[in-house]
């Protein structure tokens, strides 16, 4: 067992640093076991805390220290402490002072790829959150800003290229076959957002001409013979770029942004000052090469990093509680940008489907925090749906609710008041109260509270006075470390379908007509009453998502379907489907459905796939049903995944069959009509086309793998193929063994479509898919020190499969925890990331918990388990 627990960090224990990094100096001397990092830091005294004597203590791990000199004068072992985590010099100046240090590290052997590490032959760093403890001694937290520069001297022959953060500076030749390159980044920043690549890189390039005239070097690096899939990713940057001098205002501010792509990355991508470093998924593409996802996914990512040089850069963190400031924010940003530049309506339903499958089930479980969390262990295991997509929707709560022009009033008002500082939450709430006039204090709970809120609704109509009273009930049930929940401000967008499908006016007593739709529930009951209602409405609330809660809402079968074909938001008709399809399935699970109900479904459905005025993305959504881990925690208890597996495909099947006809009529039309294009229509028209398949499939086997063949057979374009791939994986059709097989013959030499290869088998449906995958871990092509594999095949089975990782067998729990106790003692944070996957074992029948807790419990008996695993599992045991 563990001898001693790791220790907690607290928010309420944060105190400033005693001395302040102005300046850094860093040279770099890099060879193929060693790389040799000389610093000279120059510090001050902080003023938030008179220094008395202090000793100066700074942050390193797993570095050899090789010389330190304080104003030029060496130091003798008596003058300093080093231990397993930092350096302490016991006496320092209370003046300005100089402190150089000279310390060694073998990229090479870095296994966990943070610090500096090797990828590919390839030199590049991870600093985010705690890395750069790992390159030199230095306060590595995010409010010590300073100014870096930055000497990189290696081998030509090895390392061609040599990048860092900043505009570059001085190159040239540095003997016996050496060379340098210098670089200087004039904005101070954490040490979190260092960066240096050196290796033998192919580069694209290409300039961007900013608002006020300036020329913008741009530069993608990859490896070589990549560069004709670099040209999406490069459109991406410059679309990323314009947009957010249109939107915000912000114009990019060094001489020079480049990206590299690595395949050895822990994380999707990083945002280092004018240096982002991407795992290569996010980068590369061409229609041989990549799907439809993957090019959203890059254009996406790519103005995610890019919007961080905002919100995160130039304004970054006080402290690590802090880090949905820049993380919430900034995919408040990338949504709105892919908002702007795809479907609106399509890309809102897509990240709540996200925020459910990823969010929901962490606030309602054992690993529920806070968006700002109090405490930690391990601060990379905050980097959570909760901070991302939650805090995300924090944003976006606070824009419905002071308006879009006051929120933006408040962003110009943050980036005027905070740049170049590390801020907190408050601040940036604070500029939100100040550009609308509203006090916040009460929205301020929405950071402070863990667990998703549950929202009752009840309409009442009285036909005589024509009005309708809606009386609306929150509750937030307990969460690890918080008993007590405190009721929450959540705006409500509604609208009032009158039967002819138009909204009726909506004059709210006390008010009168209400020029936006929407209202504000503030207290723990409130009752709504609308006047002059002339015919009984079917209510719609909660429209576009408008706040993150669960909605319980007793609607009948009858107004669903009423909904589904007529309300004029997109998200809530979405919605009705949902809520609809998911007590169709619970029906079936309960063994209480009925024909005439999955009927009336299918009718609507069918009204949809008719509308020609409905966007192809959207009805792809609406023939896609609730998935199963959102049917499991619908039924809360006791749960039998095959048996929700079954219902679901049974469901689908039937509706499959309904919808015969329709189904056909679109796999018709939707052949691909030329070249592959990845612009919005010529997208959305593929998702239609794969989802009818989906359906086609289930409700006539022979003739969807029919269909899923021929598309094999003479693919356009590998959306082509992973779509058919995607529906012949959710039959056990015996042609899909050597349909798998196919693609793999035609495709190993591509790592990126091997992760794909090993994803689609991780999520196949049937028995024995802890064996499937553990088979598969024996291939030549699997490597447990490449996170994109395990993430592929054993994350593929945790997050993809939940029948097979949660089999009534206990195989899928063995098999992940032998995973994890592997990885752990190489690369932690990716063993933490697979142990999340057990976070629902409770909701389980006794069979299923009790397998899950004896793998639980032998994880937790490692002898010295990190603290990143330590953490996730013994939150999560501790239920």
């Amino acid at each position: 067992m563990q001898s001693a627990k790791p220790k907690a960090v607290h928010l309420k224990d944060y105190t400033p640093v005693t001395y302040l990094i102005d300046a850094v100096s860093l040279e770099f001397r890099l060879d193929p076991e060693t790389a040799r990092v000389s610093s000279r830091l120059s510090f001050r005294s902080n003023p938030e805390r008179l220094a008395r004597n202090e000793p100066l203590v700074l942050d390193g791990e797993k570095l050899t220290l090789v010389s330190i000199a304080l104003d030029g004068r060496p130091l003798g072992p008596q003058d300093y402490r080093v231990d397993a985590g930092s350096l302490t010099v016991h006496q320092v100046p209370q003046a300005p002072f100089t402190l150089d240090v000279v310390t060694e590290c073998n990229p090479r052997a870095n296994t966990e790829l943070t610090g500096l590490y090797v990828s590919n032959g390839v030199y590049c760093t991870q600093c985010e959150a705690q890395g750069f403890r790992r390159i030199t001694y230095f306060h590595d937290r995010p409010d010590v800003m300073a100014r870096f520069t930055v000497r990189i001297e290696a081998t030509r022959q090895q390392c061609p290229v040599l990048l860092s953060n900043g505009n570059p500076g001085e190159t040239g030749e540095a003997g016996h076959g050496r060379h340098f390159a210098q670089w200087n980044d004039p904005f101070p920043k954490p040490a979190y957002l260092f960066a240096l690549v050196a290796g033998d890189l192919a580069s694209v390039h290409d300039t961007f001409k900013t608002m006020s005239g300036r020329d913008v070097a741009l530069g993608i690096y990859v490896e070589t013979g990549k560069e004709d899939r670099c040209q999406w990713a490069m459109e991406s940057l410059k679309a990323s770029m314009l947009w957010d001098e249109r939107a915000y205002g912000r114009e990019y501010d060094l001489d020079c942004f480049n990206i590299v792509a690595v395949s050895d990355f822990n994380m999707g991508a990083m945002e280092n000052k004018g240096l982002n470093i991407f795992n290569d998924k996010y980068i590369l593409a061409l229609p041989e090469t990549a799907n439809d996802a993957d090019y959203v996914n890059i254009e996406a990512i790519i103005a995610h990093e890019y919007f961080h040089n905002w919100t995160g850069n130039r304004i970054t963190c006080r402290d690590w509680f802090q880090l949905c400031l820049k993380e919430g924010l900034t995919v408040f940003r990338d949504q709105e940008f892919t908002s702007d530049m795809r479907s609106r309506p399509v890309k809102r339903i897509a990240d709540v489907k996200t925020l459910r499958a990823r969010q929901f089930p962490e606030d309602g479980g054992p690993l529920a925090h806070p968006v700002r969390p109090t405490s930690y262990i391990e601060i990379n295991n905050f980097y959570t749906p909760t901070v991302y997509e939650k805090g995300a929707e924090l944003c976006r709560m606070m824009q419905t609710l002071i308006g879009p022009a006051a929120f933006r009033k408040a962003m110009d008002l943050y980036f005027n008041r905070h740049d170049g500082e590390a801020a907190t939450i408050e601040d940036f709430v604070t500029c939100m109260a100040d550009a609308s006039g509203r006090d916040m204090s009460s929205f301020f709970r929405w950071y402070e509270q863990a667990g998703t809120p549950q929202v009752i609704a009840e309409g009442r109509y009285d036909a005589r006075r024509k009005t309708f009273d809606l009386t609306l009930e929150q509750r937030t049930l307990p969460t690890p470390g918080q008993s007590e929940k405190l009721p929450l401000p959540i705006p409500q967008a509604l609208g009032l379908v009158g039967p002819d499908g138009e909204d009726m006016p909506l004059d709210l007593e006390g008010v009168g007509l209400l020029n936006a739709p929407l209202i504000e529930l503030t207290e723990q009951k409130q009752t709504f009453r609308f006047r002059n209602v002339v015919a009984r409405p079917v209510l719609s609330l909660n429209r576009g998502f408008s706040a993150p809660i669960h909605l319980i809402v007793n609607a009948s079968p009858e107004d669903q379907i009423f909904l589904m074909r007529h309300d004029r938001d997109s998200f809530n008709r979405w919605e009705a489907g949902q809520t609809r399809g998911r007590e169709l399935i619970l029906a079936e699970v309960r063994g209480t459905s009925q024909s005439s109900t999955i009927a009336a479904y299918a009718q609507a459905l069918a009204s949809i796939l008719a509308d020609p005025s409905l966007d192809d993305a959207f009805k792809a959504l609406m023939l896609g049903l609730p998935q199963e881990a959102e049917i499991a925690a619908a039924i809360g208890g006791n749960v039998d995944t095959d048996v929700v597996r079954s219902a679901r495909d049974r469901v689908r099947a039937e509706l499959g069959l309904a919808l015969a006809g329709p189904l056909d009529r679109i796999w018709h039309a939707t052949v691909e009509p030329g070249p592959y294009r990845p612009d919005p229509p010529s997208t959305a028209r593929r998702e239609l086309r794969y989802a009818a398949l989906q359906l086609l499939l289930l409700g006539n086997p022979a003739k969807g793998v029919g269909a899923a063949l021929e598309e094999l057979s003479h693919p356009q374009s590998m959306t082509a193929e992973i779509g058919a791939l995607g529906a012949l994986v959710q039959t056990e059709a015996p042609e899909r063994e050597t349909a798998l097989e196919t693609f793999y013959q035609r495709h190993g030499g591509d790592h990126l479509l091997v992760d794909k290869w090993f994803g689609l088998h991780a999520r196949a449906a049937g028995s024995g898919a802890a064996a499937r995958v553990e088979k598969l871990m024996s291939h030549p092509a699997f490597n447990l020190a490449t996170p994109n594999r395990v993430y592929a095949l054993v994350g593929g089975l945790t997050s993809g499969n939940p029948a097979g990782f949660n089999a009534a067998d206990g195989e899928g729990y063995r098999l992940v925890a032998d995973t994890i106790i592997r990885l752990d003692a190489t690369n932690p944070q990716v063993a933490a990331r697979l142990a999340t996957g057990f976070r629902s074992w409770r909701m389980f029948d006794a069979v299923r918990r009790q397998a899950a807790e004896l793998h639980l419990r032998r994880i937790l008996a490692l002898s010295n388990p990190s603290p990143d695993v330590f953490e996730i599992v013994s939150r999560i045991v501790q239920s």
